[in-house]
């Protein structure tokens, strides 16, 4: 396994602007950090679920489909080349409304998000399962990915007002940044090299 790649597609996907983060940006701004924390354990309880839910999945297809694996790393080396240049071709942030951010509407927010829906359904199986197949394995990795995603969530509370001033001045170095690990990671689970 490719650990480095692993936990740069892992940080690029959850510390990158989405409309996760986005939310939790404007909210920090609009109510404060301490009332945004229910928006993110909302989040990360919605993430780690659906990490769990996609594992049982990719499972199960893997025991009906033993060539899925191969399948899922080509869908997912492709979904990671396209978000790398959404990023990289990705304008300012815009102002966001008042998202009223709160437990539940994180997690509702994390349950129609195509980015975390699309990371949670490629992760496993282009990272993990291809080494681990054990179920005790495939836990401890949820666990890990569900913790990232926190931190990435946390950092967002933290460090919003820094990260928006920082990427409004330096947008399109991190840009350019970000969809070249986005590209790396890709490159390392396509199976080319």
């Amino acid at each position: 396994m490719n650990i480095l790649s692993f936990l740069i597609y892992c940080v690029v996907a959850t510390f990158t602007p989405g409309p996760t983060n986005i939310v939790i940006l404007s909210s920090v701004q609009h109510s404060g950090a301490k009332k945004s924390m229910g928006y993110v354990y909302g989040s990360t309880l919605a993430f780690g679920l659906l990490l769990i839910i996609s594992t049982l999945l990719n499972r199960i297809l893997v025991e009906i489909i033993p060539n899925i694996l191969i399948i899922m790393q080509i869908i997912g080396s492709l979904y990671m080349l396209y978000l790398a240049y959404k990023i990289f071709k990705m304008g300012s942030m815009e102002d966001q409304p008042d998202p009223n951010a709160n437990f539940r509407s994180g997690v509702l927010m994390q349950l129609v998000n195509p980015k975390v829906l699309v990371f949670t359904l490629t992760v496993i199986p282009n990272y993990v399962m291809p080494f681990y197949t054990s179920s005790l394995a495939l836990f401890i990795f949820v666990i890990i990915i569900t913790v990232i995603g926190f931190f990435a969530f946390t950092t967002w509370v933290v460090f919003g007002t820094i990260f928006r001033t920082f990427m409004k001045n330096h947008q399109k170095v991190l840009n350019t940044v970000m969809a070249l690990f986005l590209v790396y990671s890709a490159i390392m689970i396509s199976g080319i090299l």
